[in-house]
């Protein structure tokens, strides 16, 4: 099996690793593009993720199997060939779409019945259903299925979810292991994360760590975090569970998030991380910058001639386009407006990244981090 997860260097709780997986190599700490629904929102594509530094692409069980459905994306040779990504691709269970996106569901031991949000059909999804759909998908990682109960659920409601979850993941991991064993799968060397629950109970989150590290997974995932709870609760979260998780094994924060968050989550131990932030905040005219969030609809730039960030390396600021005439592609609602924002964006997460393991290979990671988050709070509007 074309798998292995080598940790190269520690500095406190943070981890630099290389993940070998049979779709290539991930350095971590990393941060994986979302791709909801196989797709960058902005309009990226392939070569511009391998133009901007992407090593993994993060897409959606749940979206791709309500359309265009995960049978034609098998039929087509998968998420690789569909998307022509040759990179690694992580997909999310579908899980967290069926418990936030579904205005009527029924959550039985089997699963869950809900309404689909485009077209208002019954679906039904369990463990099972969930790896059948990814096993079509034939991601690089499948995330087994889990419930992801709110942060301020209550005691008695968050135990029996995390127990439900626990039961779960064994099934996942039973169906995985004979889907991985048929000839027609589309890649039968998927690898599977488990998934960490309990809300802001820190009794809880440990147990449940404790319970799925004992599975031997191929890796272990924080989920239901940057949900509504404070900042402080999630590091204090993240400290409780990390040290119970393999150190062998990678840890993956779900839905996480500003730079500020990334930087003190990989002090904590955490080494993938996804977020929409720098798409969904890029599309609004919102744009990372080294020394905080520059707001490029401001009156302002109306006459900026500054690329976004003058030592940034993503294609918008080399090539000298102006924060001028962004925030006119902007006012206008050109298109070309959000790819660029995107774009950059998402190189900024990218590049933090390496900066960050830059950081840990030469032992600094805790100067980079104090510099970096001092330089985010300095100020905006550059």
């Amino acid at each position: 099996m074309n798998y292995s997860y080598t940790l190269l260097k520690t500095e406190g709780m943070a981890k630099r690793a290389r993940m070998t997986t049979v779709h290539g190599t991930i350095e971590t700490p990393v941060f994986m593009n979302v791709a909801t629904a196989a797709a960058i929102k902005g309009g990226l594509s392939a070569d511009d993720l391998r133009g901007i530094g992407t090593q993994v692409m993060l897409c959606n069980t749940y979206h791709l199997h309500v359309r265009p459905g995960d049978e034609v994306v098998k039929s087509l040779g998968g998420l690789h060939r569909f998307t022509t990504w040759d990179r690694p691709i992580l997909t999310d269970s579908g899980g967290f779409q069926v418990f936030s996106l579904a205005d009527l569901r029924r959550i039985k031991e089997e699963g869950v019945t809900f309404h689909s949000h485009v077209d208002g059909r019954l679906i039904f999804m369990g463990p099972e259903e969930s790896m059948r759909i990814q096993s079509n998908l034939g991601s690089t990682i499948a995330m087994a299925f889990d419930e992801c109960p709110s942060s301020r659920a209550d005691r008695g409601y968050v135990e029996n979810s995390v127990a439900r979850t626990s039961r779960w993941l064994l099934r996942c991991r039973e169906e995985m292991e004979r889907l991985n064993s048929l000839e027609d799968t589309v890649n039968r060397e998927q690898l599977l994360f488990g998934i960490n629950q309990g809300a802001v109970f820190d009794d809880i989150r440990v147990d449940h760590a404790k319970e799925i590290a004992s599975l031997g997974l191929d890796g272990y995932a924080i989920g239901g975090l940057a949900v509504g709870e404070t900042h402080e609760e999630m590091y204090r979260v993240i400290e409780k569970v990390t040290p119970v998780l393999p150190k062998d094994r990678p840890t993956y924060l779900m839905g996480v998030g500003t730079p500020e968050n990334i930087l003190e989550a990989v002090d904590r131990g955490v080494d993938f991380f996804d977020c929409v932030y720098p798409s969904r905040n890029g599309r609004h005219g919102n744009l990372y910058t080294k020394r905080g969030t520059l707001h490029i609809r401001k009156a302002r730039y109306e006459l900026d001639p500054r690329p976004i960030e003058e030592d940034c390396g993503c294609p918008v600021c080399r090539k000298g386009y102006s924060r001028a005439y962004l925030r006119h592609l902007m006012k206008a609602d050109e298109a070309l407006a959000l790819r660029f924002a995107v774009m950059h964006n998402l190189y900024y997460y990218n590049d933090l990244m390496k900066r960050i393991r830059e950081a840990l290979d030469e032992g600094r990671y805790k100067e980079f981090k104090e510099e970096t988050v001092g330089l985010l709070r300095s100020g905006t509007d550059m």
